[in-house]
C-alpha cells in the first residue's frame, strides 16, 4: 500500500441543475477548475456530495463521468461508508475500484457504536478493502468520536489503513494521534479553519470544502505550510477565514455551492432535505468572495 494521501484533497460536490437532476456539464467545469487549482486529490461522493441523496445509479454514473474527467491526473479517493459493517463491505467488493486510488470512510452515525463496536466495524472493513483507507472521524455529524486510541489502534494493526480525516475540533485528541501513530500513517484536517493550526502541530494535509472555490490558494496554503512556511500560509488562512466560516454558517454543502454560484461554475441548487443558505449569509458569501477576488 504505497499511496500516500498528504496535501489538499477535495470533497467535490454533486451540482444538480433546476430540476434536481445531476448537472454533468457542470461537474466538467468544477472539475477543471480544481485540477487547474494544482490540488493533490478529489474525494468522490464524500458527506459533501450529498451521496445520501443519489441512488445507487446515481452515484455510478457521477463517479464514472467523475473518472472520465479527471483522466488520470489526479488520484481520486471514493468515499464509501455507513452504520451497516456489511452493506459498506458489499458496496467496497461490488463496485470497480481499478481506477480509484484510496477510500475515504466514515464513521458509524444514527446507531452510535461504542469504541469496541468502531474497531470492529473499521477492521472488518480493513480486511475487506482492496485499496488504502482513510479513516473518518466527524462526530459533529455521527454524534459518536473516535477516540485517539481507536485510530492508533487499528492504524497500528492494519497497512492499508493510511489516514484518518480528523474532524473532532480536538487538538488534544489530534495530536495524540500525531505524536504515536505509525510512520505509514498521515493526519488530515477534516475542517478547513483549523487546517493550518494542524498542520503546525505535524498533520499532512486536509480534505477540504473551501478548495471546491479556492482550489489554488487554499492548496498553495497547505504548500506554505507543510514547507514551515506558517507566514505567508497564515496570510491565505487569514484571507479566505471569513468565506470558510460563512461556508459552514447555514449548512454544508449550501454554503459552498453558493460560493461555486458566485464564481459562474454551477448553480446552488441542493436536494431535500437540503436548502439554500439563509439571505444573510448569501450575502456575506458574496460580498467575502468579491472582496476576496477583487
Amino acid at each position: 500500500m504505497n499511496m500516500v494521501f498528504k496535501g489538499t484533497g477535495v470533497a467535490i460536490v454533486t451540482p444538480f441543475d433546476k430540476h434536481k437532476q445531476v448537472d454533468y456539464p457542470a461537474i466538467e467545469r468544477l472539475l477543471n477548475h480544481i485540477i487547474k487549482g494544482g490540488v493533490e486529490f478529489v474525494v468522490a461522493m464524500g458527506t459533501t456530495s450529498e451521496a445520501v441523496t443519489l441512488d445507487e445509479s446515481e452515484k455510478m454514473e457521477v463517479l464514472l463521468h467523475i473518472i472520465q474527467v479527471v483522466n488520470g491526473q489526479l488520484p481520486i479517493v471514493l468515499g464509501i461508508g455507513g452504520n451497516n459493517t456489511k452493506h459498506v463491505i458489499d458496496s467496497i467488493q461490488s463496485i470497480d475500484l481499478n481506477q480509484i486510488s484510496g477510500i475515504l470512510s466514515v464513521a458509524p452515525y444514527y446507531n452510535k457504536p461504542n469504541q469496541l463496536g468502531l474497531y470492529e466495524h473499521f477492521s472488518a472493513i480493513a480486511k475487506s478493502c482492496p485499496r488504502p483507507i482513510i479513516l473518518y472521524n466527524v462526530p459533529g455529524r455521527t454524534s459518536s468520536n473516535m477516540s485517539a486510541q481507536t485510530t492508533l489502534k487499528l492504524a497500528n494493526e492494519f497497512e492499508n489503513i493510511v489516514a484518518v480525516k480528523e474532524a473532532s475540533g480536538d487538538f488534544n485528541q489530534i495530536m495524540k494521534i500525531i505524536q504515536n501513530r505509525p510512520a505509514h500513517f498521515n493526519v488530515l484536517s477534516g475542517d478547513d479553519a483549523l487546517t493550518l493550526p494542524m498542520i503546525s502541530v505535524g498533520a499532512e494535509g486536509v480534505i477540504s470544502v473551501v478548495a471546491n472555490a479556492f482550489p489554488k490558494e487554499f492548496s498553495d496554503m497547505v504548500r506554505l505550510a507543510l514547507k514551515g512556511n506558517f507566514i505567508d500560509a497564515g496570510k491565505l488562512h487569514y484571507a479566505l477565514l471569513d468565506i470558510i466560516e460563512q461556508l459552514f454558517a447555514d449548512g454544508n454543502p449550501a454554503g459552498i455551492k453558493k460560493a461555486l454560484s458566485v464564481l459562474n461554475i454551477l448553480d446552488e441548487n441542493l436536494r431535500l432535505p437540503l436548502v439554500n443558505v439563509n439571505e444573510e449569509v448569501s450575502e456575506k458569501l458574496n460580498t467575502f468572495i468579491h472582496q476576496f477576488i477583487d
